[in-house]
């Protein structure tokens, strides 16, 4: 860590971050003995497993399904049996289950067999996900990608993929470097991932597996043309989280918004199937090279974000925590916070920029997502420009890795293309003229961005504190996150948590626990 502007104390940095190891322990220890659906699912998604039945359920829906209380055994056993038992291609098989082949029915062949034919399937997930790592690389060392200066976020969401792609190609074209497609409105409520191409939506398009190529491959045209890798993100929270990344990972997605509170909190998904899902889909974020972006933002739509601003400083240091636990190393961390004050705050300004001076000197490797103002946009267009523009100055003096851009008609509608650009402008504008401000300042001792840094800072000691001695999950059905209340036993997905038999069999999580470290 180098000298701190904000002359934050090193041993309190290392309690907070002790303090996440005891509380995420007892969670992971769960989480090790757990399995669930979407676990499942996404194992067979990159053994081979696609395709719909006549009735538009997935295949490894049908699968899973079909399964029952055996996936405590491992569904790769199954899908693999049935491979070796019917002497069918990928393909083949996918399509008899898909007529109709209930594969739990055929016996099992000898262990020994399945696990070498399991190799094979997990070799080929590897080499495609290792060949698009490769690929990203390489284009962002061709096109000599920017440095010290944060990427441009934008969104898309019209609900039909092939606007998205239009709005997309606009924005690129504009100056954005990555691009969001945001979900259609209930998806993460889902328990199985739609198939194909969608043309509708509700506030947001399905992520599908197909809609993902669609995008990559219009984003990769438009990089070529502009001479820039474009990024593309989807969203990997909710039901189906592991799912979505084995489609991340396999279609070259960059960024996966990905919490491992988030789907709790604001959606209602039980805490024990959300805790144990996070892991499986950090891991293979991990092994694709997605950086994630984790949700402490939304903390602010029901929290005070200056009254609460230690809550997110506390979910920063537990979201870094588990995804250390799931392989992620510090530069694939894109740890959310946002620009939410009250704007009629006296010195709201100053203490904006202290939190996200912490973020930063806190998480020095992390690329850092910064959220615009969104909780006190107004439809005074000429007032919200000024407060994007200020967001944007604070972003670039502390070196923030990700600016999701802010619109002037966040209040009013879903933006224009000419919202799109204004924004572009604003922050290209503030970058340019703030280029070196960063290293050219010094924080005042003692002064307001100091000691508020460092009353933050202690607030979130004393927070986790708090939560390790209640515990994890009790403090979730407690309501000391985001004011919200959540039983353990309760919301949606638990009955798709089954524990896992002594002879559980996941070749994709062994083999990711040994590429990432996990396990020797």
């Amino acid at each position: 860590m180098t000298q701190s502007k904000l002359n934050l104390d090193r041993k309190k940095i290392d309690r907070a971050r002790e303090l996440s190891k005891q509380i995420t322990r007892p969670v992971n220890d769960y989480i090790e003995q757990h399995t669930t659906v979407a676990i499942e699912r996404a194992t067979l998604r990159m053994l081979g497993a696609d395709g719909v039945t006549a009735d538009d359920v997935p295949v490894p829906n049908a699968i899973v399904n079909a399964l029952g209380d055996n996936i405590q055994y491992g569904a790769s056993t199954y899908y693999v049996n049935a491979l070796l038992r019917k002497n069918m291609t990928v393909e083949q098989l996918n399509g008899a289950i898909a007529d109709g082949l209930d594969i739990s029915q055929l016996g099992l062949t000898d262990m020994e067999l399945i696990r070498q034919k399991a190799e094979e399937l997990v070799a080929a997930f590897s080499h495609r996900v290792k060949g698009n790592v490769a690929y990203r690389t390489s284009k962002v060392t061709e096109y000599k990608e920017k440095e010290n200066a944060p990427l441009l976020y934008l969104i898309v969401a019209t609900g039909n993929i092939f606007e998205d792609v239009k709005q997309a190609q606009a924005a690129a074209r504009q100056g954005a470097d990555i691009i969001a497609v945001i979900r259609t409105t209930g998806q993460s409520l889902l328990d199985f991932v739609p198939y194909g191409a969608t043309t509708e939506g509700f506030g947001g398009t399905y992520a599908t597996q197909e809609n993902f190529k669609i995008m990559r491959k219009a984003l990769d045209e438009v990089g070529n043309e502009i001479g820039k890798y474009i990024r593309l993100v989807n969203y990997c929270s909710g039901l189906c989280m592991p799912e979505i990344a084995a489609m991340g990972a396999i279609e070259r997605l960059d960024m996966m918004l990905n919490d491992s509170m988030y789907g709790v909190l604001f959606r209602d998904i039980n805490m024990y199937r959300t805790f144990v899902d996070q892991k499986f889909s950090r891991m293979i974020n991990a092994f694709a090279e997605i950086v994630i972006n984790s949700g402490e933002d939304n903390y602010l739509t029901t929290s005070d974000a200056y009254e609460k601003a230690y809550t997110v400083t506390a979910s920063q240091f537990i979201n870094e925590q588990f995804a250390y636990d799931s392989g992620l190393p510090a530069k694939l961390m894109g740890l959310g916070h946002a620009f939410e004050m009250n704007p009629q705050i006296e010195n709201g300004f100053l203490y904006e920029m202290a939190q996200a001076q912490m973020a930063r000197e806190i998480f020095p490797e992390a690329p850092l997502k910064y959220m615009p103002p969104t909780k006190y946009m107004t439809g005074d267009v000429f007032k919200g420009y000024i407060m994007n523009a200020m967001f944007n100055f604070i972003a670039k003096s502390t070196n923030q890795g990700i600016l999701l851009l802010g619109m002037l008609t966040e209040a009013i509608h879903t933006p224009f293309m000419q919202d799109r650009f204004l924004a572009v402008e604003n922050a290209r504008y503030i970058l340019n003229n703030t280029k070196d401000f960063a290293n050219d300042i010094e924080f005042k001792k003692d002064g307001i961005m100091q000691t508020r840094a460092q009353n933050v800072l202690d607030e979130t000691i004393e927070f986790l504190e708090q939560i390790n001695e209640k515990g994890l999950f009790d403090s979730i059905e407690q309501k000391l996150f985001a004011e919200v209340s959540r039983p353990k036993h309760g919301g949606k997905g638990f009955d798709g948590v089954k524990e896992k038999a002594d002879n559980y069999f996941n070749p994709v999580y062994d083999y990711l626990e040994v590429e990432l470290g996990l396990k020797k």
